[in-house]
């Protein structure tokens, strides 16, 4: 069986992912998208929270599978049996850490081979930080999002008004 993991921190998880999870979806037999738990890193959703949301967004999709994990990405690839690691990419800014990234995966399991999704146009410019930043100030992100996590996305992440600091 072909087996793909696509790990990301998905803090939230966007349209853009969900695009780069599909067409994932198509090529393998079973993805297993991960929340890939890093401690060094401020999150505005817990993991659970995270794979709550991927599990909505993900519905429907029957070889799509969601979990967690501290460790090193190799070690959970060779633990599940999977033979790809699938990145999405935005721009070429992404790409020179994520082929860091890839190379050091192939040291450490040759065996597993990482994939490069470019991301559809539509979503070239969403990424976790803009649905964030956009949330916090109560902007519209249903274009950015999947429609089903908008309201709990904005529950989290809206803040209150601030007084004006500039006057």
């Amino acid at each position: 069986m072909s087996v793909a993991v696509c790990p990301g921190s998905f803090d939230p998880v966007t349209k853009g992912h969900l695009d780069i999870i599909k067409r994932a979806s198509v090529l393998f037999e079973e993805v297993i998208v991960l929340v890939v738990v890093n401690v060094d890193k401020h999150c505005s959703f817990s993991v659970e929270e995270r794979c709550e949301m991927i599990r909505q967004a993900v519905a429907g999709m029957e070889n799509v599978r969601v979990d967690s994990y501290g460790g090193l990405l190799v070690d959970y690839v060779r633990k599940q049996g999977a033979q790809a690691i699938v990145k999405g990419l935005r721009a070429m800014s992404d790409f020179e850490y994520e082929f860091q990234m890839a190379l050091t995966n192939k040291k450490l399991l040759p065996y597993a081979e990482t994939l490069f999704l470019t991301t559809s146009t539509e979503n070239m410019y969403v990424s976790s930080s803009l649905v964030r930043q956009i949330a916090g100030f109560g902007g519209n992100i249903s274009d950015l999002v999947p429609r089903c996590l908008v309201k709990p996305i904005m529950e989290r992440l809206q803040r209150a008004p601030s007084a004006d600091c500039g006057a």
